[in-house]
């Protein structure tokens, strides 16, 4: 078997990105941060993993939102020796916030971790960059999230690894012609039909 892994803090649109390029609509916890349980969609020998959101959700115990965070790192480390790719989803609205905010209080933000943990252990990284529908300064942005995870700006110099989306309004065409080619690049193009909507 061989496998791509979807990981990202809760609300960061996973599940509809999931649905935009795949068709199938994941399950979600009632609240966000309170599935530990990953959703897998399987199609010939590739499994399709959405791991369970992470990052600290106001009203949800702090040792589950631990206990998720484990429970990530493991499943991958587990079963790296299979993942051909990791997508790492960020809420490109809120990211540069969030990471500053834990920055001030002298940690490593949860997304700066994960983003180097996935670089370590997986063949190949994407920066899945959402809700860009909702930011105002789309480059200065892009620039600013390359930078925190240790890419020289200008994020158009990552194109090969960072995408900006949409996936609510559908805009996912950059994403899913990535995945395309990593599966073409690993001779595995009989995979491809698993990716819904417009063909490129």
């Amino acid at each position: 078997m061989i496998e791509i892994v979807f990981a990202g803090r809760s609300n960061v649109g996973k599940s509809t990105l999931f649905y935009q390029l795949f068709g199938v609509k994941v399950r979600k916890g009632k609240k966000p941060g309170t599935t530990i349980k990953p959703n897998q969609i399987t199609y010939k020998d590739l499994i399709i993993t959405d791991l369970p959101g992470f990052g600290y959700i106001s009203g949800v115990d702090r040792e589950f939102n631990e206990r998720v965070k484990d429970f990530i790192v493991r499943y991958i480390e587990e079963n790296a020796n299979r993942i051909i790719l990791a997508i790492q989803v960020v809420d490109g609205k809120s990211f540069l916030e969030i990471a500053e905010r834990w920055e001030k209080r002298g940690y490593i933000p949860v997304e700066v971790e994960m983003f180097e943990f996935l670089n370590e252990v997986c063949p190949k990284v994407f920066l899945a960059v959402n809700k860009m529908d909702k930011v105002d300064n789309p480059d200065e942005t892009l620039d600013a999230i390359a930078e925190k995870l240790g890419m020289i700006p200008p994020w158009t110099n990552w194109r090969h690894v960072i995408f900006p989306i949409s996936a609510k309004k559908g805009k996912v065409e950059n994403l899913r012609n990535a995945i395309k080619r990593r599966l073409i690049e690993i001779k595995r193009s009989d995979l491809i039909p698993v990716l819904k909507g417009k063909k490129s």
